[in-house]
């Protein structure tokens, strides 16, 4: 029998990944990490997929789904966009999500989004949202955000899974562990609603300053990392009844 390497990998680094009810009387707050055109969109740049990629066409109807549900509940959810100024690299990777342009605008599927009270939209210069979302005075919108709705638990779902996502994950949860985020308690990391990127081996192997990165196993070592750090890792999300007193 032949293995491949993820399927090594997931054997000696495996994790439990959950059913996951929210319910109606714990406030759940719903975070998009750059559901965008740069990252998910075929030929929206030069970090977008060069054809369509079934991990990333799943993630955006997966989070699509919760984003209706979400507002149909007027449930709070926040947008990471991912959006550079010209001429300010993120090393290593090329010019991407320039903002201003389509490329760091929500895909088609989300762009709806805009016109809801309950969204609100961030767009960021980093990896990660949460030092992204600090402002001049020292101030946090996210953890406003978490403060101002008294978010006790929080889903996440985007893109990438081992990077915006992961980056972001774990700074939540080291602020959490020290107090800053009360009253959050669980983060939850959907990984139907996750996706990264394809760079095979094959191709980075002849391709000048790059390193492989194969989707699948880049995106279980992400939600590898995030149950580390004290995530839950759910394969499929519900939304229930108020508990009974």
């Amino acid at each position: 029998m032949v293995f491949k390497t993820v399927d090594l990998v997931k054997n000696e680094i495996p994790f439990e990944e959950e059913s996951v009810v929210f319910s109606e009387d714990v406030k759940t707050g719903l975070v998009l990490v750059d559901i965008i055109n740069g990252f998910c969109t075929v030929g929206s740049g030069n970090l977008a997929p060069r054809e369509p990629n079934e991990q990333i066409t799943e993630m955006i109807n997966e989070s699509a789904k919760l984003a209706r549900v979400f507002c149909d509940k007027k449930w709070p959810i926040m947008a990471f966009l991912d959006s550079h100024h010209p001429g300010k690299l993120e090393h290593p990777y090329p010019p991407h999500c320039i903002t201003g342009t389509d490329e760091s605008n929500l895909v088609p599927a989300l762009q709806w989004l805009e016109r809801e009270s309950n969204v609100t939209i961030r767009r960021k210069d980093c990896y990660d949202g949460y030092i992204g979302s600090m402002e001049e005075d020292g101030s946090n919108l996210f953890v406003d955000w978490v403060k101002t709705n008294q978010i006790k638990a929080l889903l996440v779902v985007g893109i990438c899974t081992d990077i915006c996502v992961l980056d972001f994950v774990c700074s939540t949860l080291s602020a959490r562990n020290r107090g800053f985020l009360t009253p959050l308690e669980d983060v939850v990391v959907y990984s139907r609603g996750c996706a990264t990127f394809d760079f095979p081996v094959s191709v980075a192997r002849n391709t000048k300053d790059t390193i492989a990165h194969p989707q699948e196993l880049m995106h279980h070592v992400g939600l590898y990392m995030a149950k580390g750090r004290g995530a839950k890792i759910a394969r499929e999300v519900s939304f229930g009844a108020p508990e009974k007193p």
